[in-house]
């Protein structure tokens, strides 16, 4: 199934319940006063992040949603029931955007995380809120409130640890082949990645992490071209990006240089989000079984040179499986000292307790 990274749908709380007019009406007791109970309130949406959906794929065919209304107050001071609440499921990475105010309103990154995004309107009042010393009669209510209505735009952002960047056919479906179980579609024309695909790179148990492949980008991405630049917002949340190049680009193909390569996919990411560029961003020189061993040494050794690359790089043959367990290692050992890092600021800015030392 494609990926639905987007999706504009239509929320609609329920309304009060109206307030009641009614009066006291039993034997015995002939003045027995207002007893119009009030209604109930209306339901609320919520919105609620689920593991187990991946696409937004659901609301190509639902698109509004309303929960239900309160119901009305009754005699006898008799309160109307609340109206149901609905929760919305949606994937783990749903980015939630109000489309009247162009803000961002909510992230859910969590399982079960959930969000109130429409807020049922507050029931009305009965007649019995209205009894005063100059008015035991009164024949007034208050109508229930409407509920909140929101036009709310889904996106959905994969949560992976690591994207691959690079040009199509730069090898990124094959090197999330050769390092995880991920079948991604692999053949020898541009594009044949449409759509994102997630790996699992199993390290050893209990140490693993998510690899996104997203579709080649092309000069221009940022700004519409080609296929990547609608899955841009995949590699902001991950936390290490490897680079794909092309050692060896055969004529008729890329006519960019490897170090042009590298430029030209920085110079979209510069436009698309510049703080992409402060993630860390590793360099993997590909397809150099094309070359015998001392020239695909040397030509790396020329693009790093001309890159004046400071980061980690690496070559590798992706569809021989050469070269690329080693960058897993490193990877998950980056990510290793990313958490020991955190565990320690964490114990760092505890509050010291005195009485534990003593």
């Amino acid at each position: 199934m494609k990926l639905v990274d987007e999706a504009e749908i239509t929320v609609t709380a329920g309304n009060g319940g109206n307030g009641c007019i009614g009066f006291r009406r039993e034997k015995f007791i002939p003045l027995g006063g207002p007893d119009g109970g009030d209604g109930g309130n209306g339901g609320d949406v919520w919105i609620q992040a689920d593991e187990n959906l991946n696409t937004l794929v659901d609301f190509r065919h639902q698109r509004s949603f309303k929960a239900q209304r309160g119901e009305n107050g009754m005699g006898r001071q008799a309160y109307g029931k609340a109206g149901d609440d609905i929760v919305i499921t949606v994937p783990v990475g749903t980015v939630l955007h109000n489309v009247d105010t162009d803000e961002v309103i909510g992230d859910l990154t969590a399982h079960g995380e959930r969000m109130l995004v429409a807020h049922g309107g507050k029931g009305g009042l009965g007649n019995m809120h209205f009894k005063s010393s100059v008015n035991r009669s009164p024949r007034r209510a208050t109508n229930g409130e409407e509920g909140d209505q929101r036009t709310l735009k889904l996106e959905l952002k994969l949560l992976a640890d690591v994207g691959l960047l690079g040009f199509p056919n730069a090898g990124k479906s094959t090197f999330v082949r050769a390092v995880s179980a991920a079948t991604p579609k692999v053949a020898d024309y541009p594009f044949t990645t449409l759509y994102p695909n997630l790996g699992v790179v199993s390290v050893e148990p209990g140490r693993s992490f998510v690899i996104a492949d997203i579709p080649g980008l092309i000069e221009g991405a940022a700004d519409g071209a080609g296929l990547g630049s609608q899955f841009l917002r995949h590699v902001q949340r991950t936390r290490l990006l490897l680079h794909l190049v092309d050692l060896a680009p055969m004529e008729g193909g890329i006519e960019a240089s490897p170090a042009e390569q590298v430029r030209a996919i920085e110079h979209e990411l510069r436009k698309y989000d510049p703080g992409m560029l402060e993630k860390p961003r590793w360099l993997v020189l590909n397809k150099a079984d094309l070359l015998f061993e001392d020239e695909a040494r040397a030509a790396a050794e020329a693009v790093v040179r001309e890159l004046d690359w400071k980061e980690p790089w690496y070559t590798v043959s992706a569809i021989g499986r050469e070269g690329t367990w080693p960058i897993m290692l490193a990877v998950q050992a980056f990510f290793d000292r990313l958490r020991e890092e955190a565990q320690e600021a964490e114990q760092a800015a505890k509050p010291f307790d005195a009485s534990n030392d003593a």
